[in-house]
């Protein structure tokens, strides 16, 4: 900010006088202190002199302020001087052409020509009362406001960065913990396996000694008998007891050939084929992860009062930070359903899923309890309309190639759009445009007020996979499981973005988008659910097996409640509190 010394008018000096004397004393060489300024006369003056001063014909009516309040004034203003710098002399005359102040001279050699000449005293007269003076006193307090709160912002944004760090050092530290203790698990499970495998092999060799060492054993016998039958017995003694031993020593020969041909002397080697994923971790796991940035602009917008008649700094919203989101899990439940393709949630807080095996819709209460369940020819996907009615797609089905208005309350079928093609994913606008996907035939529309259909893209979508879309303000989001891509186009198909990364999601199936319209989807195959910014330019994984996914396919963000809804295949659903 200037100092007030950087505001001099023009032809104005600077004050060389000691406001601390009095002006009237020094010139007579003496030194008192002087307790009045007289801003006329540019100088202080003694108890004696203002006497003197406030009765002299010329100085009766100089405006005079206490030594003691005039300090009060900023240093730099103390010393701005009401003299011509030029001349010498007082200011009498203002110059509105050149917006500045003249003494006599200034008049007569510079602004003779000048046509707008008031007299200072008419300029100055009810200054401190002035739109100008207030209109500075205003925007020094809104400025002064604005700098704290800027300041205030910008030390909550350090402190929130603090505990951002330790947060997700903690969960770093968590998913270490994690890896580490999977890892001795498996590292358990593999020494026991070990040990079980030496001591079987060990078992059967032991075994094995057990009966050579009995059958060594026998030979010796057999040996020490052979040496004393030929020394001490007779010829006929040998003679008569030659063949058993002939058949003694026949079965000696059988067992060291069972040994031999049994495969029983087969050296045991052990050795340990490690998991690929494990053999290639150092190659294909290059870190730990990502720490993402969010660099989102805080926009301010300034108003001047004097245009608006009063001055103040808004904060445009900015979308969320998906590097914030926290998930906090709010209730489990097992719908005992079969395939769940698509989910909702109501407006009253019930929960509606589609069973595509099973053909059949079911609701369940905020409880975790069953509301209804009842059939349909075929359900895929499903969305919420309103006054009570849901619709549902048809999928593959060849025969029900339909989208089914169902009233949730009557609980039946109230109306069936026959549109002879494949309907997976789909999604309701604001104004009940039925967004679809025809997988062969591309991307579809279908007013569901007066059932004109429209087409957003022509062409395959997902050959052989599963598609679904979502809709946030003018761009249509929808996935692709077999590219396992996600892509973003306005009802031009322009393409806005598209995302892939299959190190966090494989199989992308059901999508949603939250208030800030960032997209949640699952991925199938991967046991995971992203969540992508508004700009496709950032992700992040925010669930995982961990928290038990198993093979999801279904999600559903309500933007009333901030929750996420999210169904495995096999019917263990999960609703989350997503908080900031």
């Amino acid at each position: 900010m200037r100092s007030y010394a950087d505001y001099n008018l023009p032809g104005c000096k600077v004050m060389a006088s000691n406001w601390k004397l009095c002006g009237i004393c020094e010139l007579r060489n003496i030194s008192k202190q002087s307790v009045i300024w007289c801003s006329d006369c540019e100088e202080g003056l003694c108890d004696d002199c203002k006497d003197h001063h406030s009765l002299s014909k010329g100085s009766r009516y100089h405006e005079t302020v206490k030594i003691a309040e005039y300090q009060k004034l900023p240093s730099n203003f103390i010393q701005i001087a009401q003299s011509c710098r030029k001349h010498d002399q007082k200011y009498q005359i203002f110059c509105k052409k050149h917006d500045c102040p003249c003494c006599k001279k200034c008049v007569v050699e510079d602004h003779n020509k000048c046509e707008d000449l008031k007299d200072i005293e008419d300029v100055i007269g009810g200054i401190k009362s002035s739109n100008a003076f207030q209109d500075i006193e205003k925007t020094l307090n809104e400025v002064k406001e604005h700098i704290e709160r800027i300041r205030k912002d910008r030390e909550e944004n350090l402190a929130s960065l603090k505990e951002q760090k330790k947060s997700i050092g903690m969960e770093i530290q968590k998913a270490k913990t994690s890896i580490n203790n999977h890892l001795d698990q498996l590292h358990q499970t593999l020494l026991r396996d070990l040990d079980t495998s030496e001591e079987t092999e060990s078992k059967k060799i032991r075994q094995l000694l057990n009966e050579v060492e009995k059958k060594e054993k026998e030979i010796k016998d057999f040996q020490s008998g052979l040496a004393n039958i030929k020394q001490y017995a007779s010829n006929l003694q040998i003679f008569l007891t030659t063949k058993e031993m002939e058949r003694d020593l026949g079965k000696k020969e059988q067992f060291v050939q069972s040994i031999i041909t049994g495969g029983k002397l087969n050296h045991m080697q052990m050795s340990w084929n490690i998991e690929n994923i494990l053999q290639n971790f150092a190659i294909d796991i290059r870190s730990f992860g990502e720490i993402i940035v969010d660099n989102e602009p805080n926009k301010l917008i300034l108003s001047r009062h004097k245009d608006q008649q009063a001055q103040q700094m808004i904060t445009a919203p900015a979308p969320k930070s998906i590097g914030n989101l926290t998930m906090v899990l709010r209730q489990t439940i097992n719908i005992g359903a079969a395939d769940i393709r698509g989910c909702t949630i109501l407006p009253d807080g019930r929960m509606v899923f589609t069973c595509y095996i099973q053909n059949k819709v079911i609701a369940i209460k905020n409880d975790g309890t069953k509301d209804f369940e009842m059939k349909l020819d075929s359900c895929f996907d499903i969305d919420y309309v309103d006054n009570n009615i849901i619709v549902v797609t048809s999928g593959t089905n060849i025969v029900a190639q339909y989208i089914s208005l169902v009233d949730i309350e009557k609980r039946k079928v109230v109306r069936k759009l026959h549109l002879g093609e494949y309907i997976e994913g789909a999604v309701v606008t604001h104004d009940e445009i039925l967004i679809y996907c025809a997988r062969d035939n591309g991307l579809k529309t279908i007013n569901l007020k007066n059932e004109t259909k429209g087409s957003v893209r022509s062409g395959p979508l997902n050959e052989r996979g599963f598609s679904y879309v979502t809709v946030f303000n003018k761009n249509i989001i929808y996935t692709n499981s077999l590219l396992n891509t996600i892509k973003c186009c306005d009802f031009q198909f322009t393409k806005q973005w598209e995302f892939e990364n299959e190190r966090v999601l494989r199989g992308p199936h059901g999508i949603s988008v939250d208030n800030d319209g960032n997209v949640y989807v699952v991925g199938t195959r991967s046991n995971t659910i992203v969540v992508i910014s508004h700009d496709g330019k950032r992700h992040r994984q925010i669930l995982s097996s961990n928290e038990g996914l198993i093979e999801p396919q279904a999600l559903h963000y309500d933007k009333s409640t901030c929750s996420l809804l999210v169904a495995n295949k096999q019917g263990r659903t999960f609703v989350f509190d997503v908080q900031q």
